[in-house]
């Protein structure tokens, strides 16, 4: 479990975030939603350690961030895998080297354990016997699942996706959304996903909390979201065609 107590940012004299608080519970596709620029990835980045909060705190399973060591801070970073926007992956690594990558840094396992690991994590986002294909050789969703099992190499307790349908073509966001959320209920993962794509809302939002101007303005899960009576949101979700339908039971 992930809580966010009472969270301030700001960037000279942009209050970016303003006393936000949130829980976010494992085993729980959690979605950060919001519109551009309403503090959603400023709140991520406070979480993974990216950006320091003003004031307020991040505790990870009761363990505050904040008051954690040196040491326990590197311990806790071990059980994070970030899924980044565009996958980020290293273009001169073949995909086993990439999900390889903070194994080599990480840990002492050895060569054989490694390689074991690796085949696993390809076989999870069904990408069996892609190790020696380098990234320029791959599909726009076939970056994302490589990304995925990179992420969850070290068998990660949190798992952080960045805008992780950004790019990709409907069909293809949506095998993406399924795997994130079949991988977060299979391990108990608590996974936070920042996302301002209603697709995603709508197939896996266990929970969801919509950002707006840097405020918690609502939070509540898919099935609740379409009949909210914050304006705010209502704006939001229902921006779209599709969506003003739903609204209106068409």
């Amino acid at each position: 479990m992930i809580e966010v107590k009472n969270i301030n940012k700001t960037f000279g004299e942009n209050h970016v975030l303003k006393d936000v608080s949130l829980s976010f519970m494992p085993g729980k596709t959690n979605l950060v939603i919001g519109a551009s620029g309403s503090g959603k990835t400023t709140l991520i980045k406070c979480m993974v350690g990216l950006h320091e909060a003003d004031s307020g705190s991040i505790l990870f399973d009761s363990s505050s961030f904040d008051e954690l060591d040196k040491k326990k801070r590197r311990e806790l970073r071990q059980q994070i895998g970030m899924l980044f926007q565009g996958g980020a992956l290293f273009d001169y690594l073949t995909v086993e080297q990439n999900i390889s990558f903070p194994l080599n840094m990480f840990t002492e396992m050895g060569e054989e354990e490694k390689k074991e690991r690796v085949n696993f994590c390809l076989k999870r986002v069904n990408l069996n016997n892609a190790n020696n294909l380098y990234p320029s050789e791959l599909s726009g969703g076939m970056m994302k699942r490589v990304a995925i099992a990179r992420a969850i190499s070290m068998k990660p307790k949190y798992l952080f996706c960045d805008e992780p349908n950004s790019g990709l073509d409907p069909q293809t966001a949506i095998l993406i959304d399924n795997l994130i959320h079949e991988i977060t209920q299979e391990y108990k993962i608590t996974t936070v996903v920042n996302t301002h794509d209603m697709n995603s809302v709508m197939e896996i939002g266990d929970n969801i909390a919509f950002i707006h101007k840097g405020q918690l303005a609502w939070q509540g899960d898919k099935d609740s979201i379409v009949s909210s009576n914050t304006k705010e949101l209502n704006d939001f979700v229902f921006a779209s065609k599709l969506f003003k339908k739903i609204k209106k039971g068409v």
